[in-house]
C-alpha cells in the first residue's frame, strides 16, 4: 500500500523535511514500484489530514515534515538549502503582542529566516 510505506518513510528519514520527488527516489530505491503522481497525490492527502505540514522555502518547491504538536519556525540557509528548525519563546510572545496590538486573533502562522553562513574570514 503505497499510503503506508510513503508515511513510513517521511517517518524514518533522517531529513525532516523531504519533497514528492525525495520520497518518490526512496521508494524506487527500495525497489518498489509506484509513479509520482501517487507520491503528490498521498502527500496532498496527508496534508489535508493534518498528518503531514507542506513548506514552500525555496519559491515553490514544496517540502514535507511529520505534524507534530509543537511548534516550531525555521531557517533556511540559502547558499546550501539546509533548513533547522528552531523554537523562541521570545519571537512568540512578540508575535502574540504584534497581532493583539492591531487588534487581531492570532490562528496560526509561520515565520521563515533565509540566512547564510558567516564566513570564518576576517576582513583585513
Amino acid at each position: 500500500m503505497p499510503r503506508l510505506r510513503i508515511l513510513e518513510i517521511l517517518e524514518t528519514s533522517d531529513v525532516p523535511h523531504l519533497s514528492a520527488e525525495d520520497v518518490y527516489k526512496a521508494i524506487i530505491d527500495a525497489g518498489e514500484d509506484v509513479g509520482l503522481a501517487t507520491i503528490y497525490r498521498v502527500l496532498t492527502q496527508f496534508e489535508a489530514a493534518g498528518i503531514v505540514e507542506r513548506h514552500n522555502f525555496d519559491g515553490g518547491h514544496a517540502v514535507f515534515e511529520i505534524a507534530t504538536d509543537h511548534h516550531h519556525d525555521h531557517m533556511v540557509c540559502i547558499d546550501t538549502g539546509e533548513v533547522v528548525e528552531f523554537v523562541d519563546a521570545e519571537i512568540e510572545r512578540r508575535q502574540r503582542e504584534i497581532v493583539e496590538e492591531h487588534g487581531f486573533e492570532l490562528q496560526d502562522h509561520s515565520l521563515v529566516l533565509y540566512v547564510k553562513k558567516k564566513s570564518s574570514l576576517k576582513p583585513n
